[in-house]
């Protein structure tokens, strides 16, 4: 009888009206039973989580969620460093092509224009050169400690450390322990320039029939260079010279011949220049 009592109630019917309020008439009406308004709700509670997880599975929304991709951040942060790398890789051919042009039209001559290696070198040599406090107190001390050992050595034949550049871009296709000629046989590309390795004075320019247009640079510290096989040269004898200054023009038929040359005794080019 009690099991009959509750099925009955759960399924009596009660109607829900909504009136005018002015006028007493039925405006709507609906008539659920317990059963129903349960069914109804569980229903629409249902539908509403079925939408709910496709818009989480089927759009981007899932993104949002916490914890539910562990890789979105590091996507994000490596998508980021990636548009950095872009926006500095655009500036530098923005103000190649800016250099290109102005070099085209003649508003700035190609001597002027340092090479990226060579600022490069140029920019370490500097930090190289800065000596900080810490630095000289431990030179201090050292020379202190090591004094008698020190007096052995001739202060008067140091020689300054200089950075030397590289005369050109390519690859080596001969080296100096290859040959005779005490020189180096660099493969450059079409148009490559030449450029002084340190600053100097050119002191002879000719050109062969068998060795083309040949240079000769006189440089501190009894340095002299000698290039070969030069398709234009761009400096007459007694130009004064700067460092990375282009001399002359390859036309990447014939490899540049290189020598290097210090109180008349050969040096290899490798052992001092980082090509």
């Amino acid at each position: 009888m009690k099991s009959n009592s509750f099925w009955q109630r759960l399924r009596f019917k009660f109607r829900i009206s909504v009136l005018n309020e002015n006028t007493l008439n039925e405006v709507w009406h609906i008539r659920l039973s317990r059963f129903g308004m349960f069914t109804f709700f569980a229903s629409l509670l249902l539908v509403s989580f079925a939408i709910l997880a496709a818009l989480v599975w089927f759009t981007p929304l899932r993104n949002y969620l916490p914890g539910y991709d562990a890789n979105v951040r590091e996507q994000m942060l490596s998508n980021m460093e990636r548009v950095d790398s872009l926006n500095n890789q655009l500036a530098l051919q923005t103000e190649y092509l800016a250099i290109i042009r102005n070099v085209v039209t003649g508003e700035v001559q190609t001597d002027s224009v340092a090479p990226l290696d060579s600022l490069t070198v140029r920019q370490k040599t500097e930090l190289l050169d800065q000596r900080s406090k810490v630095t000289d107190e431990f030179i201090a001390q050292y020379e202190e400690k090591e004094r008698e050992n020190l007096a052995i050595l001739d202060p008067h034949t140091t020689v300054p450390m200089l950075t030397l550049f590289r005369p050109a871009h390519g690859s080596i296709i001969e080296h100096f322990d290859d040959n005779d000629d005490n020189a180096i046989l660099l493969q450059t590309p079409k148009n490559e320039n030449v450029t002084a390795i340190l600053k100097g004075t050119v002191v002879f320019c000719q050109r062969f029939e068998d060795k083309g247009w040949v240079m000769m640079l006189q440089h501190e510290n009894d340095y002299v260079s000698i290039y070969r096989n030069l398709t234009t040269p761009l400096k007459a004898v007694g130009s004064e010279l700067r460092q990375g200054e282009t001399i002359a023009v390859m036309s990447g038929e014939l490899p540049l011949s290189f020598q290097l040359w210090q109180n008349c005794n050969p040096i290899n080019p490798e052992e001092v220049i980082v090509f």
